[in-house]
């Protein structure tokens, strides 16, 4: 029966097993794979197979011990765009089902934390309440259900035990972060768990996500191309909000049409630089199962556990730099890069050589309309990506200050998402209209 199933496997043993066995799997393939090619099989076909074979490992695990497995590779599975494409076809699947599926959490379970949450007489509150989930994700899981008064909800339940599998899986994952290596070349993971850690405290609390929310809802109250569900009730770990029937964003990268694909990346583009200005937050997870493109064209924002506030709105200088950078004022970019920490004072740098790092990435606001492609990212990353490149090394002289580390990884997020939806608008008219500094 499934209701017999532990919701997550929470003993440091058996998680640091499951965890252990991603570095022995691989060397079995490894093998396995000498011995198909002793045996006359071609190169290609045995390194499409353990690649695949590497997939479904590696993200079968992530997925069955949700917790800190599965946000790192919710959050990585953002930047599978950089990935070149004969390495990144096996993954891609694997990859979306990670960001909208999970194992289930049994239903006993489920219906004791509502108790536990919201009250003996929970069921009162609800006219009905279907008792299997509609999604899961890291540490949650998500139920339809129809409030007293009606109105379809969405009840967002934690899972028993998150807060330790989180922390246990993100130490753990940290010893093998060298794995993902064959997945995202040149990214360090390393920076990346401990940012997930340094959240984690914040993501675990509903009662700040729902106040967030709350805050987004209010910001964007009647707004013609976003739309926050109202939260209707909330706990420390549940959330009852309004439901948002809409198009997952992972359904329209797989298979959505031109005009979804468009009108998506420009109103993911639109949330991330208004919402500072607008609600003092930036939503800070950007992974296509958080939004929804909604039958009237709005963009449905679903989840707020990872927001940063920014209560000033997007800092100044960076806008600044973006202007300075595409008015081609080499002096005044490393200036303004030396002033807000990017470059420290004992660095030596040629001005013009920071200018030619920044100008290809500033392809999509140097002119009004641009095409976000995989191509286009794999390009950027590949500049980067080989240590023995004036790039890289010039890259490797820059510092990202701990104010900007967040809304760095967001933005690059955010764009490996534009970039798997294949999207293309004006997405400069956008930077300017909401980001400071931009316009002078």
């Amino acid at each position: 029966m499934s209701d017999d199933r532990p919701v997550m496997p929470r003993g440091s043993v058996s998680r640091t097993a499951r965890l252990a066995s991603l570095p022995l799997g691989a060397a079995g393939r490894a093998t396995l794979g000498l011995g198909k090619r002793l045996s006359g099989q071609s190169a290609d076909a045995v390194a499409a197979e353990l690649q695949q074979r590497t997939a479904e490992q590696l993200f079968a695990v992530l997925g069955q011990l949700k917790g800190g497995a599965m946000k790192l590779g919710q959050t990585l599975s953002v930047f599978e765009a950089a990935v070149p494409e004969e390495m990144a076809a096996p993954y891609r699947e694997a990859l979306v089902k990670l960001q909208e599926e999970a194992p289930p959490m049994p239903v006993r379970t489920v219906h004791a934390v509502l108790a536990q949450q919201l009250g003996g007489t929970w069921r009162q509150r609800f006219a009905d309440f279907d008792d299997r989930p509609a999604a899961a994700a890291s540490i949650g899981q998500v139920h339809r259900a129809t409030w007293r008064d009606g109105r379809d909800v969405a009840v967002k339940i934690q899972y028993p035990g998150a807060a330790t599998a989180l922390m246990a899986d993100l130490n753990q994952l940290s010893r093998f972060a060298r794995l993902f290596a064959a997945l995202f070349p040149g990214m360090d993971v390393k920076p990346l768990i401990a940012e997930l850690k340094a959240r984690v405290v914040e993501e675990l609390d509903y009662g700040l996500e729902a106040d967030a929310q709350r805050q987004f809802a209010a910001a964007y109250a009647g707004d013609p191309q976003i739309v926050v569900p109202r939260v209707v009730a909330s706990a420390p770990k549940v959330i009852v909000s309004e439901w948002l029937e809409g198009t997952p964003l992972s359904r329209i990268i797989a298979d959505g049409t031109r005009e979804q694909r468009d009108r998506a990346g420009l109103l993911m583009a639109l949330l991330h630089f208004s919402a500072p200005q607008r609600a003092g937050l930036l939503h800070a997870d950007p992974h296509p199962g958080n939004f929804r493109l909604m039958p009237d064209g709005r963009l449905g924002v679903i989840d707020f556990g990872a927001t940063a506030r920014l209560p000033d709105g997007h800092p100044e200088p960076i806008g600044r730099l973006l202007r300075w950078a595409l008015a081609g004022k080499a002096d005044e970019v490393l200036a303004d890069l030396r002033s807000e920490g990017f470059v420290l004072p004992s660095a030596q740098i040629d001005a013009q050589g920071v200018l030619d790092f920044l100008l290809p990435m500033l392809d999509p606001v140097a002119r009004p309309r641009f095409h976000f492609t995989r191509a286009w990212m794999q390009e950027q990353a590949g500049r980067l990506a080989d240590p023995r490149s004036d790039m890289s090394r010039l890259g490797r002289q820059l510092n990202l200050p701990p104010a900007y580390l967040l809304i760095h990884r967001v933005t690059i997020g955010s764009i490996g998402v534009l970039c798997q939806l294949d999207a293309e608008g004006p997405f400069r008219s956008v930077i300017e209209e909401w980001l400071p500094g931009f316009t002078g």
